[in-house]
């Protein structure tokens, strides 16, 4: 095993925290991996782990060992990036990360065409709600909603999308259709519970004004496609990105409200690295997400 597969080796084993993990990312057995890691830790003189018997955890050796490790892998990367931007077909290992929801119903039907016009281009996709780590899980590109604190990342708007405010036909004709924000406090609301420090509360902006509601009810969840659920068998009114519910709106199962009213955006980014910004399967892939959005007359929704 030269350098590079001895660095690669030890950041996949601090990733995946345990050998048999680590061995089926490599495509090796565990004992592999285990003969590999002692065989670096003899040439080194320090052990990089702490063993157990499901677990390895960073030694204060094996920590300095990894940050170095990711960033000799990442000026590797870098290199090669630069000479294959150079090429004019897209080739190599493409990583995604993107939110559940939305990966599986968007973003997975995408790369299912991409994948066919770029037959060069491996693709892994990554489906999860948490931000997207670039440095431990060497993402190259990441889709994420409204806007990105972390500005060292370039993000590139690959489609609108709005919050939206509705409720099942049967609910409005049982409880009345709300008129302002504030008609909300006598209606059960159906609360996304993703971040608690704004828990229930609904902004709504009309022309120059603004207005912060404080809605209730008996059902919140921090699943959005829970909260869509109740929401399509008539429990409540709930806020929800336009990207979710447009087929219901379309059939009708559901009937949009306070549509004078403008709720933050959640436009859809594709965010990566400024190291990436030269990539030829990087550029290709956004771009191609560009355009695949903006297909038809009014969008993919």
């Amino acid at each position: 095993m030269g350098h590079s597969g001895e660095l690669q080796l030890v950041v996949e084993l601090a990733r995946a925290g345990g050998m048999s993990a680590a061995a089926r990312e490599l495509d090796v057995t565990p004992a592999a991996v285990s003969k590999r890691l002692a065989q670096i830790e003899a040439r080194l003189g320090v052990r990089l782990f702490n063993r157990s018997t499901r677990r390895l955890s960073l030694t204060a050796e094996g920590e300095v060992y990894l940050e170095s490790a990711r960033r000799i892998l990442g000026d590797i990367e870098d290199l090669d990036e630069l000479i294959a931007s150079r090429q004019a077909s897209p080739r190599g290992l493409l990583k995604v990360n993107a939110p559940l929801g939305f990966g599986r119903s968007y973003i997975a039907p995408a790369i299912a065409e991409f994948a066919q016009k770029y037959p060069e281009v491996s693709l892994q996709l990554q489906l999860t709600d948490s931000p997207a780590d670039f440095v431990r899980d060497a993402f190259d590109v990441a889709v994420r909603f409204g806007d990105l604190p972390d500005t060292s990342l370039i993000a590139r708007k690959i489609a609108p999308n709005r919050r939206l405010v509705c409720a099942s036909p049967g609910y409005l004709k049982k409880h009345g259709v709300p008129a302002t924000p504030h008609d909300l406090a006598r209606h059960q609301c159906i609360v996304l519970r993703q971040n608690e420090a704004a828990y229930g509360l609904w902004r709504f902006a009309k022309g120059r004004r603004s207005e912060t509601v404080k809605v209730r009810g008996n059902l919140s969840s921090n699943d959005g496609e829970v909260t869509l659920t109740w929401g399509l068998a008539g429990l409540g009114i709930l806020q929800r990105a336009e990207w979710d519910l447009a087929r219901y709106l379309r059939s009708g199962r559901l009937v949009q409200v306070l549509e004078d009213y403008a709720l933050p955006q959640a436009d859809i980014y594709a965010v990566f690295p400024e190291r990436h910004h030269l990539s030829a399967k990087v550029r290709a892939f956004v771009d191609f997400l560009v355009g695949y959005f903006q297909e038809g007359s009014e969008g993919r929704w």
